[in-house]
């Protein structure tokens, strides 16, 4: 029988962590009650099963094949170990400025762990990490500079030609996800961090132009991964959010440099494009609110009424949104793969989907952004919600809607939670007490 337990661990200088005035991680582990379960021999490869017994061949019983191991760990860092999320960890007791700070430790703890074992910049956690956490120095601490250095090293020395490629007659440029991730994440740490253009972050982004389609957009492309690996709009929206978050990188283009020319027509293409694309569903006309607040000359006063009143809609009776109301399953992605079906069709609430934390938190992001005042009952009644709904390690939970097992879904709705509640208010205690305690 395994138990979820909430336990301290003392992080050692060395890691790199800048977590305010909190030296402990509080973290949620799984742990077993009754043991471990042995480790395999050494000699026996992993995956591999055992040597059968020598028997006559007639004898031999056929060997079934294994199942796929379940993932143990979400995060894996030193000797720190972050469960697997699940519905069952118990809901944070008290809602404040503690129970903010676990989440701030959750989301660093992750990012470090991903850029030490996986390395490669991904829309999940370390995208996340720095399009988000780099504004949240003054209560947090500077975010990590490991997690930036993966960014920069992803970025291409030179700047070359990428050639288009075909997937089942669907055309797109390799790369394109990636490289607007990355963009998006170096240009808000220049914005946050230090305030200034770095020449990684406009290599980068002349870089995401080479992998822009003809159209103007950006083509979200692989296997579709619930909210970020979906439309074209949803990526596309991201690029138009790093050149505009970018310090000074837009106005410091020049009609009159050659190396400048190509590279404003490609800018011009991508505002035309999100401008005029049809929405592929309710995602895409909420997201508009979004668009609004990067370039708020592509998107017209009735188009964003039409986008809130939508938003407003789609609110439950609990107070939350569901990202499943906001699109017809087959519509998420222009290949959504059986495993993916299965997965979402097979979850207990398909026909009425329940609240989840990423739209509950999207949804008065969006409202935030486009002017809604905090005191509005519709965000009111959305930040009840997600105040219920934190989780002792400060995490939000949600289930995946697009692979069952590390429900890193969970690390984007906690990041954009966060957002939600920073831009309600809710930091304002930890930034006066973060004040207080560097003025003694």
């Amino acid at each position: 029988m395994n138990s979820t337990v909430a336990l301290h661990v003392l992080l050692p200088r060395s890691s790199g962590f800048r977590l305010g005035l909190a030296a402990w991680a509080i973290l949620s582990l799984s742990v077993a009650a009754h043991g471990q379960t042995p480790p395999k021999p050494a000699s026996q490869a992993p995956g591999s099963q055992p040597p059968a017994s020598p028997q006559p061949a007639a004898q031999t019983p056929a060997l079934a094949k294994p199942a796929p191991a379940k993932p143990e760990w979400q995060y894996q860092l030193d000797d720190v170990r972050v469960s697997i999320p699940s519905a069952d960890e118990p809901r944070v007791k008290t809602f404040g400025p503690e129970s903010l700070r676990a989440a701030a430790k959750y989301l660093e703890v992750g990012a470090l762990s991903w850029v030490r074992s996986k390395t490669c910049v991904n829309c999940h956690t370390t995208g996340p990490y720095m399009s988000e956490y780099t504004a949240w120095s003054r209560q947090f601490g500077k975010p990590n500079e490991e997690v930036r250095a993966n960014f920069v090293k992803a970025v291409p020395d030179e700047l070359k030609v990428v050639k288009e490629g075909d997937k089942d007659g669907h055309k797109h440029y390799p790369g394109a996800t990636s490289s607007v991730w990355r963009s998006l994440g170096l240009a808000e740490w220049d914005r946050h961090v230090t305030g200034k253009l770095s020449e990684a972050t406009e290599r980068s982004l002349r870089d995401m132009f080479q992998r822009q389609s003809g159209n103007g957009a950006f083509v979200s492309h692989g296997e579709v991964e619930i909210p970020h690996i979906t439309t074209d709009f949803e990526l596309s929206l991201q690029a138009a959010r790093a050149i505009t978050a970018a310090p000074g990188w837009l106005a410091g283009l020049k009609d009159t440099d050659p190396k400048d020319t190509a590279l404003l027509a490609r800018v011009a293409k991508l505002k035309q494009w999100l401008r005029t694309a049809p929405p592929t569903n309710d995602f895409d006309r909420v997201l508009k609110l979004q668009l609004a607040r990067y370039l708020p000359e592509l998107v017209s006063e009735s188009e964003r009424a039409a986008a809130l009143t939508l938003l407003a809609s789609k609110q439950h009776p609990d107070g939350g949104w569901s990202t499943r109301d906001m699109s017809p399953l087959d519509d998420w992605h222009f290949e959504m793969s059986e495993k993916v079906l299965e997965l979402v069709k097979g979850l207990p609430d398909a026909a009425h989907p329940q609240s989840d934390a990423y739209m509950t938190s999207l949804a008065i992001v969006l409202m935030r952004q486009t002017g809604v005042p905090a005191s509005d009952p519709r965000i009111q009644r959305g930040l009840a919600w997600l105040k219920r709904e934190q989780r002792e390690s400060g995490r939000w939970w949600m289930h995946s809607l697009y692979r069952g097992n590390y429900h890193y879904i969970t690390y984007i709705a906690t990041v954009e939670a966060m957002k939600a509640l920073d831009l309600c208010g809710e930091f304002d205690t930890i930034s006066a007490d973060a004040v207080s305690a560097n003025a003694k």
